[in-house]
């Protein structure tokens, strides 16, 4: 069985769509340029717009330059739902962001991990939510539906919005493969299991067996150039049931994981070897 990588994605502003890209430097922070911004709710003084906030799915970002260890979040040009585009650098850009999302917000671009209290986690504008049903929220499940094992995750997202220095959720890449794409299509016929609602980093082909990524946590590949080590499944949250652009809010996408799959679709990995990772290259398992 020989596995191939399909595509590459990188999404340079958190929560909206990115573009794909024929081959990219992968180093400990994943691909550069791949959520070098995002946009803060400024009433509920979070990253995580696009866990409330559908609309902002349906902005597409593109980088004006590639990223360098001196600009590593280069100017963005964001094109809103109605076609208009603006820049990161226009001075009215959080006016028009705000506007769009019907909420306060503003776009930040990565600062430096030393500078922590700009990645820690706030108080839930929500406290009085009862913990459980505010996480179950989150991550779309049912009252009879397991939540997420949040012990595997890394301790650092517990006190911050995302490990410091970065934009990105808890691990710095995310792989999917098409066969687990094509079994919950199986699964739930009358849902559309596009892409655009994963928001992978990495899509391969040429894995058989379902949801064959759920079984390499812990082993370490070799792709192109680049050596990953798979982390651990991706929990996956609300995000994935938002209607957007052609797409329909559908909360049975979240159904049909969790029925499948226990709510997890993809693996998230980090790098372990820096290296170039190109469309067509091969995945080799070391371990």
């Amino acid at each position: 069985m020989k596995i191939k990588i399909d595509a590459l994605f990188r999404y340079p502003v958190k929560s909206m769509g990115g573009h794909r890209l024929e081959r990219s430097h992968a180093d400990t922070n994943g691909f550069p340029g791949d959520r070098c911004w995002a946009v803060k709710d400024e009433t509920r003084n979070t990253f995580g717009v696009g866990k409330r906030n559908a609309s902002i799915m349906g902005m597409q970002a593109e980088l004006q330059n590639e990223p360098t260890a001196s600009q590593p979040s280069p100017p963005v040009v964001i094109t809103f739902a109605d076609g208009q585009q603006h820049t990161s650098s226009d001075a009215g850009i959080h006016s028009a962001l705000s506007t769009a999302l019907g909420t306060p917000v503003s776009l930040w671009p990565l600062v430096p991990k030393e500078q922590t209290d700009h990645y820690l986690r706030q108080e839930n504008p929500d406290s009085n939510t009862d913990p459980e049903t505010a996480m179950r929220e989150l991550f779309a499940r049912n009252s009879d539906e397991p939540l997420p094992d949040f012990s595997q995750f890394p301790k650092e997202i517990f006190t911050y919005e995302s490990p410091p220095g970065t934009y990105f959720d808890a691990f710095p890449l995310l792989l999917m493969s098409r066969s687990a794409l094509h079994s919950l299509q199986t699964h739930r016929a009358q849902s559309q299991f596009d892409l655009r609602r994963f928001r992978p980093n990495i899509l391969v082909d040429g894995a058989d067996g379902g949801f064959p990524e759920d079984l390499w946590a812990g082993k370490t590949a070799r792709i192109g150039e680049a050596t990953l080590k798979f982390e651990m499944a991706c929990p996956r949250c609300v995000m994935t049931t938002h209607g957007f652009d052609n797409l329909t809010r559908d909360p049975g996408i979240m159904r049909a994981i969790v029925n499948a799959n226990a709510g997890n679709l993809g693996i998230y990995a980090t790098v372990i070897e820096p290296g170039c990772i190109s469309t067509g290259d091969t995945l080799e398992f070391l371990n």
